[in-house]
């Protein structure tokens, strides 16, 4: 059903209109004009007639039958329908239509603006918050090889820390330094 649909409901019109196109014949060029549009009606209409009529009997099989009478030469039901319903309707409902549309535009424009910059400031308020958290982290990290740390571990708990515990300023040294005391170790401003 899905398939003959597809053939005879799309790729059949659309090469018809390849031709139309093809050989600027104005004529055949609106006739499949008129079918295209009666044809977008009827495929928006069936998003919503196939979820309340799927049930009714030979259902699919009145759609294929509805898109060969579009399509028929005989019957010429585009045309038909196009100039009884569409184009009237159309032409009497144009203006409001374009005015619609336009602010539609206008309304998406500024939503996608909106949104965008929503977008940025939340891309930037993240970054900001994943550096903020990885640079506490490297602090913290840094902060526990500190002098100051060091001397107060040295002064409050001297029994599980010897005295004789040196610090070496630079790997180039080939003699270490004496310990400084807590005293010392406070008086400093013990940053990095």
């Amino acid at each position: 059903v899905c398939f003959s649909r597809l053939i005879f409901g799309t790729l059949y019109p659309a090469y018809y209109s390849y031709k139309a196109v093809k050989s600027k014949d104005i004529k055949e060029y609106v006739k499949w004009m008129m079918y295209w549009i009666i044809f977008a009606l009827f495929t928006t209409a069936e998003t919503f007639t196939d979820i309340f009529l799927c049930w009714f009997p030979f259902y699919y099989e009145l759609k294929i039958a509805f898109v060969a009478w579009l399509l028929s030469p005989y019957t010429k039901g585009s045309s038909l329908l196009y100039r009884k319903f569409v184009h009237p309707t159309l032409s009497s409902k144009e203006k409001e239509i374009d005015d619609c549309l336009i602010q539609a535009k206008d309304r998406s424009y500024d939503a996608l603006v909106h949104f965008g910059k929503r977008g940025l400031n939340v891309a930037a308020t993240a970054a900001v918050m994943a550096a903020s958290k990885g640079q506490g982290a490297l602090s913290e990290r840094l902060r526990s090889f500190s002098m100051q740390d060091l001397s107060t571990i040295r002064g409050d708990s001297s029994s599980t820390v010897p005295p004789s515990v040196t610090v070496r300023t630079s790997s180039k040294q080939s003699h270490p330094k004496p310990s400084r005391s807590a005293s010392e170790g406070t008086g400093s401003s013990g940053k990095c």
